[in-house]
């Protein structure tokens, strides 16, 4: 059988990367696991166009070395590396990570942006669903981060998750987790200016489709190459309770890395979860 090197070997034509397919209904994709289909490899090395590793670590400041750092963690589990950005900031300011994602192109982008970093990631695939089953021992943190909980569509693999954060983190860990601030967008619509996450400024990131139970964003890059992804629109306070309903004592929620925020101004929310009462 001739396999695709050899194809491009005979042909001289590219090699065909995998595409985005969500079938003949795009807004009717809303299963949890979709996100591994999503994120192809072409979409995946353009990542880091959206983020812009360097705005974003200006934009963030110490906000989440110095809220791991009041409470005296230092052992880190990353949930969702992606390429690696939040994974790498903490092992450079000296945090033991390991960094999880249940997408292989994700991993594998990371793993090589940490060692062009001179660092080496201690990666895991895993589905959060069944975190525990494939990552060991009990961490002083759980960090997810990059809106990633919105890949989840139905509230039982939500509080699944949830769970098996909360089993993942020692007797007073804490988790935290972000997400886009979904009310506005629902409320008042969409405006953001992409100050403080996704500060490429040559990439348009915008909901194309939304409704109350789908996020439908559009990518376009400099490239003319577009790309979606398929979220849950989770509004603020439904996530705070369910964080509660897992288990966690306190939940403190920051707009845009600040404690005091008009509900529809930030971009982002960042919750954090303490497992025992605490700062």
């Amino acid at each position: 059988m001739t396999g695709p090197a050899e194809l491009r070997a005979e042909t001289g034509a590219p090699l065909q990367t995998p595409a985005q397919d969500y079938g003949q209904d795009p807004t009717g994709a809303r299963e949890s696991g979709l996100y591994r289909e999503e994120y192809v490899k072409g979409f995946v090395e353009k990542w880091d166009e959206l983020i812009d590793w360097d705005a974003r670590a200006k934009s963030e400041g110490q906000f989440f070395i110095d809220i791991l750092r009041a409470r005296g963690k230092t052992s880190v589990l990353d949930v969702a590396t992606g390429t690696g950005f939040h994974s790498v900031q903490l092992l450079k300011a000296g945090f033991q990570v390991t960094s999880a994602d249940g997408s292989a192109e994700m991993l594998g982008k990371a793993f090589e942006n940490a060692r062009q970093r001179g660092l080496v990631l201690h990666t895991a695939l895993a589905d959060w669903r069944a975190l525990n089953r494939d990552i060991l021992g009990r961490y002083d943190a759980v960090i997810c981060l990059g809106n990633s909980f919105t890949h989840l569509h139905d509230e039982a693999d939500r509080r699944r998750a949830l769970a098996e954060f909360y089993a993942a983190l020692k007797h007073d860990g804490i988790l935290i987790m972000d997400q886009r601030n979904y009310d506005a967008i629902l409320d008042v619509g969409f405006d953001s200016q992409h100050k403080y996450y996704y500060c490429g400024d040559k990439v348009s990131a915008a909901p194309e489709y939304v409704d109350d139970t789908l996020a439908r964003f559009r990518y376009e890059f400099p490239d003319t190459s577009v790309y979606h992804l398929n979220m849950f629109p989770l509004r603020k306070n439904y996530v705070r309770n369910l964080m509660l309903e897992s288990g966690f004592q306190t939940v403190r929620t920051y707009g845009d890395f600040q404690e005091t925020y008009a509900d529809h101004d930030p971009d982002f929310f960042i919750h954090v979860a303490e497992k025992t009462y605490g700062g």
